[in-house]
C-alpha cells in the first residue's frame, strides 16, 4: 500500500475514533437529559473525559509534520491540524477552497468515487506536496494528509542519475574489453604480431573497470557512514600511504613531496581516512603534468587536524569548482579516461571528510594549479 494512503488510513481510524466517542456521547446525553435517567454528575464525567480525549488528540496531531485536514460529505472542512497551514499556505474551509487544484481534484475524486485517490502537486520554488485523500465514513467524509516529498524527489532524481551515469561508466571500458577480446581472437591466426597491443588494451580497460566497480562499491558503503570507535594516528596513514604514490608519482615524472608536522589524531575509521589520502593524492598526480610537483602536508591547527594536497597541475575553471565533489563529474573527461580516473574519486573524500565531521575545500587556477584542504576535528 503507498505509503501516504496508509498514512492517511491510521489518522483517518484515529481521528474517527474520537469523532465517533464524541457522537455517541452528544447522543446519550440528549437521551439521558430527554429521560431524566442519569444524574447530572455522571454525564458530567463523561464530558470531561471526552474533552480530555480531544486535547491529546489535538496533541498528537499537531505534532505530526504532515497535514491533516478532514472534510465532511458536504466538502466542509471539519477538523485541520497545525502543519496543514504550513504546507497549503491557508487551512481550507471547504472542499472548494483547497489548492493547489490537484489536491482538490483528488478529494473530489475519493468522495465521489469512495476510492483512495492520491495527487502530487509542485507549489512555490522546487517544492513538492504529496496529497493523499482517503474516504473514511458511510457519510462521505474524506481525509486529506498532505506530505512535503521535495527531498525524496530529490534523492529519486539522484538515484536515476547515479544510476544512468554508472550504467555509462561500466557500458564503455565492457565494449572495449569485449571489442580487444574479439580482436586478439581473430589475430591469434590471422595478424599475431598485434597481439600484443591489443593484449594491453585489453588489460587497462579491464583494471579501469575494477577501479570503477571499486570505487562504487567504497562510496555505497561510505554513503551508510563510517565507524569512528577508534583513534587513529592521521601521520601514520599517510606515511603507510606514502609507498603507494612514490611508483606512481616517478612514472608521471612529477616531484612527490610529504611532510608531516607532528602526530595529528582524529575519531574515526584508518580504512576510510586512508581512502581520503589516497584519492587526494592519486588526483593531484592525475592532473599534473611531467615536471610538475604534488606537495602534501600534515599540521595541527586550533584543534583540527589539516591535511592538504597541492598541485602545479592543469587547474580547474571557476565555473567547476562549486561540482568536483559530485560523483562522475569530470572537469575534463579526456584526460580523466586517459589517466585512468572514474570520477568517484573526490566524491569518496567529501563523504569520508563529513562522515568524520570534517569539512574540504579546494582552491585553484587554471594552468597554475590546485590546493586541496581537509580539516578534521583532532583528539588529545
Amino acid at each position: 500500500m503507498e505509503l501516504g494512503i496508509a498514512l492517511a488510513l491510521i489518522v483517518a481510524a484515529f481521528v474517527l475514533g474520537w469523532l465517533g466517542a464524541a457522537r455517541r456521547e452528544r447522543a446519550r446525553a440528549s437521551t439521558a437529559a430527554t429521560a431524566q435517567t442519569e444524574k447530572a454528575e455522571g454525564l458530567g464525567e463523561r464530558i470531561e473525559r471526552l474533552e480530555r480525549d480531544r486535547r491529546q488528540m489535538d496533541l498528537v496531531l499537531s505534532s505530526m509534520l504532515e497535514g491533516v485536514v478532514l472534510f465532511d460529505g458536504s466538502g466542509q472542512m471539519v477538523y485541520a491540524n497545525s502543519a496543514t497551514e504550513g504546507h497549503l499556505g491557508a487551512v481550507p474551509r471547504s472542499v472548494e477552497a483547497l489548492l493547489p487544484l490537484g489536491m482538490r481534484s483528488a478529494v473530489e475524486r475519493a468522495i465521489v468515487e469512495r476510492a483512495p485517490v492520491s495527487s502530487e502537486a509542485e507549489v512555490g520554488a522546487s517544492r513538492w506536496l504529496r496529497g493523499s485523500a482517503v474516504p473514511v465514513h458511510a457519510d462521505g467524509s474524506v481525509l486529506l494528509v498532505v506530505r512535503d516529498v521535495t527531498e525524496a524527489r530529490r534523492l529519486e532524481a539522484v538515484r536515476r542519475d547515479f544510476v544512468a551515469n554508472a550504467s555509462h561508466e561500466l557500458k564503455t571500458p565492457a565494449a572495449t574489453i569485449q571489442a580487444a577480446a574479439e580482436t586478439i581472437r581473430r589475430a591469434a591466426t590471422d595478424d599475431p604480431s598485434v597481439v600484443p597491443r591489443f593484449a594491453a588494451q585489453l588489460e587497462g580497460e579491464a583494471i579501469r573497470l575494477s577501479r570503477i566497480v571499486g570505487d562504487l562499491l567504497d562510496l555505497s558503503r561510505l554513503e551508510s557512514g563510517s565507524e569512528l570507535e577508534d583513534v587513529v594516528a592521521l601521520d601514520a596513514v599517510l606515511r603507510d600511504e606514502s609507498e603507494r604514490f612514490e611508483e606512481p608519482a616517478a612514472e608521471a615524472g612529477v616531484q612527490l613531496t610529504i611532510t608531516a608536522n607532528g602526530p595529528a589524531r582524529v575519531r574515526g575509521s584508518a580504512r576510510d581516512l586512508a581512502l581520503l589520502v589516497r584519492n587526494l593524492v592519486d588526483n593531484a598526480i592525475r592532473y599534473t603534468a611531467a615536471g610538475g610537483s604534488v606537495d602534501v602536508a600534515l599540521a595541527a591547527d586550533d584543534g583540527e587536524a589539516v591535511l592538504t594536497v597541492s598541485d602545479t597541475g592543469v587547474g580547474i575553471p571557476t565555473r567547476d569548482l562549486p561540482r568536483v565533489f559530485e560523483r562522475f563529474y569530470r572537469v575534463d573527461r579526456a584526460r580523466s579516461r586517459e589517466t585512468g580516473g572514474t570520477g568517484l574519486g573526490l566524491s569518496i573524500v567529501r563523504h569520508v571528510v563529513e562522515n568524520h565531521g570534517g569539512h574540504v575545500s579546494v582552491d585553484s587556477e587554471l594552468g597554475r594549479g590546485t590546493r586541496f584542504e581537509v580539516r578534521l576535528p583532532a583528539v588529545g
